[in-house]
């Protein structure tokens, strides 16, 4: 099953620490900020500070406007971001430190409970006739521009909008290929 989640389904949440929100684009069936399986969002991080505690969960987070920022996780690993879909992945229960470059910046966050799902993280600069993996589930996100998915043998376009974000449930290997620039494809795989 293929669903287009237009902007204005989008949520916006408070972080889990109180100090910014989040725009909540997708959800598990019946998860909610305290109890959910995965989440995918998009945050502004408008000064430095210490990132909400995910325990249990395993987080991605890629830069998708801004200068950049730094992760310092636990006082010693550090993630750089500084390019455009530049991506961190790191333990949701790590002490996280974010040190802004200059501004602000916008990232795309993935967040996964660890003993549930495998996330796989696939950002492309210039995607051509890119072959979709399989999965539980597959989000495609484009930043600037309509993306275009090709479907089956009978070649059936789907036009993705710039900045909407796209579910597939239940990926079949070679089932799609994707046309675009600075895209973001997730898969989710179930660890049962």
């Amino acid at each position: 099953m293929i669903e287009i989640i237009q902007p204005k389904q989008f949520k916006t949440v408070p972080w889990k620490n109180g100090k910014g929100e989040t725009i909540e684009m997708a959800i598990n069936s019946a998860g909610t900020l305290e109890d959910f399986d995965w989440r995918l969002s998009m945050a502004s991080v408008v000064e430095d500070g210490i990132f909400s505690n995910f325990e249990g969960y395993t987080r991605n987070l890629i830069l998708i406007a801004g200068d950049g920022i730094n992760l310092q996780h636990n006082d010693n690993k550090i993630d750089r971001l500084s390019q455009l879909l530049d991506l961190a992945t790191f333990d949701g229960g790590n002490k996280t430190v974010g040190n802004l470059h200059n501004a602000e910046i916008t990232d795309f966050n993935i967040i996964t409970r660890t003993s549930h799902f495998i996330t796989q993280v696939d950002c492309q600069l210039k995607a051509k006739a890119h072959v979709l993996e399989e999965g539980d589930f597959c989000f495609i996100y484009s930043l600037f521009n309509d993306a275009t998915l090709t479907v089956g043998s009978q070649q059936d376009v789907i036009i993705l909008p710039a900045q909407h974000l796209m579910q597939i449930t239940q990926l079949k290997k070679n089932f799609a290929a994707v046309d675009g620039q600075y895209i973001i494809i997730v898969y989710l795989t179930s660890r049962k």
